[in-house]
Order: C-alpha cells, then sequence, then structure tokens
C-alpha cells in the first residue's frame, strides 16, 4: 500500500482527500458525540432561530448564525487548527460557486501530478468535494488527525467566516474566497433546500437572506471579512467574483495561480493547460460525470450530489423574484456595502 509521503511532493501539488482516507484508514476516526455533549451548556445559552427549512436549529456565535453542530466545530478549530505555511483553504458563503472554485484551485494545484487533459485525473472519478477535506466536517467529527496526517501542500474547504478559521493575527496560510450576487445566491439556496423540503417557499429562503438568519450568517458580513482581509493582505486572501469567473474563466484560472505562487509556464501556456483546467472544471463536464450524478454529499446530509450542478448561471433571480423584492434585497446588501469599496454591480 502506498504511503502519503509517496503519493504527492509539495511540487506537485495536494493529495486528493478521498485517496489520502484509504492509506489513512480509519484508526484516526472519533466519534462527534463527546464534542457536542463537551459544548452541550454553552451552545443551549446561545441566542438561536429555525432555519429556513423549520427544522434545523440556527445560534448566534461570535456574530454568525450557526447550524448547532458546527458550533462546537468552531470551537475545536479555533483552538486545535494549526495552519502550515503553504496551506491554501477555499472558502466560500454557501451556494456562491464553492464547488467550481474546489475544481479550479484542486485542478491548478495538482496539475503537475496529474495533468488536467488525463483520463486519470481524480476529477474525473471524483466529486471535487472529495478532493478537498471540508474543515467543519473534520472538526465537528473530531477527525482532525487525519488534517495533520496529510501531506504538505494540504488544500481545504470550509464555509466559516474567516475570523473563525484563520485569526488575524496568524495570517501563515492562503485563502482563496468566492463571492456571488446575493439575489442568485438566495435563489440557488432555495433550490438546494428543496431537496430536503420540496414544499419549501421561495419567499421563506428570501426573508432569512434579508434578516441574515441562514447558515453561516448574514452573508454581507461573511463577505466583508473576506473581501477586507483581501484588501489588507493580498498575499495571502485572493478575493473572485463568481460572476467573473463564468465571464472569463481562463482569466482568473491564471490569476490563481499566480496568486498561489504557481504560474503557468511559457511551456503550459503553449500546451494549452490553462484552457484544459478550464474544460475539465467547467459545469457541463462536471455535470455529466457519474461521480457528480451518483452518491449524496455526506451520509449526515442526504442531498444527492446532481444537486450541486442545477444550473450555474448568472441573472436567474430574474425568474424567481418580484421587482419589489430584488429591490429590497438590494437596497439592504447597498447599505451593508457602504463605505467597503465592495459591490455587486
Amino acid at each position: 500500500m502506498p504511503t502519503l509521503a509517496s503519493m504527492a511532493t509539495p511540487e506537485e501539488g495536494p493529495v486528493p482527500f478521498e485517496d489520502a482516507l484509504v492509506v489513512i484508514g480509519t484508526n484516526l476516526l472519533s466519534s462527534s458525540q463527546h464534542r457536542e455533549e463537551e459544548h452541550a451548556d454553552l451552545v443551549a445559552t446561545l441566542p438561536s432561530a429555525l432555519e429556513a427549512n423549520g427544522v434545523k436549529k440556527l445560534r448566534l456565535y461570535q456574530g454568525f448564525w450557526l447550524r448547532d453542530i458546527h458550533v462546537p466545530a468552531v470551537i475545536a478549530l479555533q483552538r486545535r487548527f494549526q495552519p502550515r505555511h503553504d496551506d491554501v483553504i477555499v472558502a466560500s458563503f454557501p451556494k456562491c460557486g464553492t464547488t467550481w472554485l474546489n475544481a479550479l484551485t484542486f485542478a491548478t494545484m495538482a496539475r503537475r501530478a496529474y495533468p488536467p487533459a488525463g483520463a486519470d485525473h481524480p476529477l474525473r472519478r471524483l466529486n471535487p468535494h472529495q478532493c478537498l477535506p471540508f474543515l467543519e466536517g473534520l472538526f465537528q467529527g473530531g477527525r482532525e488527525a487525519e488534517l495533520e496526517a496529510l501531506p504538505s501542500p494540504r488544500l481545504m474547504n470550509t464555509h466559516m467566516p474567516l475570523p473563525m478559521v484563520v485569526p488575524s493575527a496568524v495570517p501563515g496560510c492562503r485563502v482563496v474566497y468566492v463571492c456571488r450576487e446575493p439575489k442568485d445566491m438566495a435563489v440557488s439556496a432555495w433550490h438546494f433546500l428543496r431537496r430536503l423540503q420540496p414544499d419549501l417557499a421561495f419567499s421563506v429562503v428570501f426573508e432569512s437572506v434579508c434578516d441574515g438568519r441562514m447558515a453561516f450568517g448574514p452573508v454581507w458580513d461573511h463577505v466583508l471579512g473576506y473581501w477586507r482581509a483581501s484588501t489588507a493582505m493580498p498575499d495571502k486572501v485572493l478575493f473572485l467574483r463568481y460572476e467573473e469567473l463564468l465571464r472569463d474563466p481562463a482569466d482568473k484560472v491564471r490569476k490563481l495561480a499566480r496568486f498561489l505562487g504557481m504560474p503557468f509556464s511559457a511551456a503550459e501556456e503553449d500546451a494549452g493547460t490553462v484552457d484544459s483546467i478550464v474544460r475539465l472544471c467547467s459545469f457541463d463536464h462536471l455535470k455529466g460525470l457519474d461521480a457528480n450524478k451518483i452518491g449524496h454529499l455526506d451520509p449526515l446530509l442526504p442531498v444527492p450530489r446532481d444537486a450541486l450542478f442545477r444550473n450555474g448561471a448568472s441573472g436567474d433571480w430574474v425568474n424567481h423574484m418580484t421587482a419589489e423584492m430584488a429591490s429590497r434585497l438590494d437596497r439592504i446588501v447597498a447599505d451593508k456595502m457602504r463605505g467597503t469599496g465592495l459591490n455587486f454591480r
């Protein structure tokens, strides 16, 4: 059996997490029950609200609404996560392009070990989320030993607000963040939640966006945390817009590679490596793969993987919002963003 050390070198990029788990085995796994019990008293004291589906309970912790199970995960993450200097974290608010950015970042970082045009590329057999460990899931389940066992460079994914992942005093790793026009985010979130609750009304999700009470929200505080960090530390935090990725993915892949310290060489440009990455990670290509059509995201979240590949376009909000709804959300967002230099227009 191969070892983790033999699976990749720093020059070759990150190891696909699903493949790493095969080598790690199950001996490092632990139960999340103790962690939840340990912090049950604290969680019970926090302000609460129901998520838009009326089932999941949210708790207000350090200014953000989190699901009950994620509060103990955040506490553990803040206490125990030790970023390495060459770590890369892909971050986003849910339904803002996470899956696409996971794929693009993995393909860019791992292109030397896995040429993007190769028939055996991990993204042709694994869902993008199987290539990156999800920090909340690991720390919720007491599985941080799996993260420690990964060879460098490690590539990870999170929906957590920046202060909950990497305190400002420890900007040791690089963070790649993607945001999305909030109206499109709201529509995408509704379609996703409907896979668990088909009769969920869009108006319910819309109201949860407007009042900020959704998992990892308020969305504007989430976005602004990463935006401000990107302006203060542009060498540590790369801020991308989903709509710009759609307009010119090749340009943004080049920008991503430069940020990661892995710019494309002239030989790679001549060989069409950038275009190969864009094609490999394109919405239509990923949507058609069995890895993204079969199975579920997580045993604890019985949502089919194909729920991640519904539309992928920009501007779909016009098919779901009235003019009054759109104007209301635009006003809220404009007010929250005033004076920051960030807008979605």
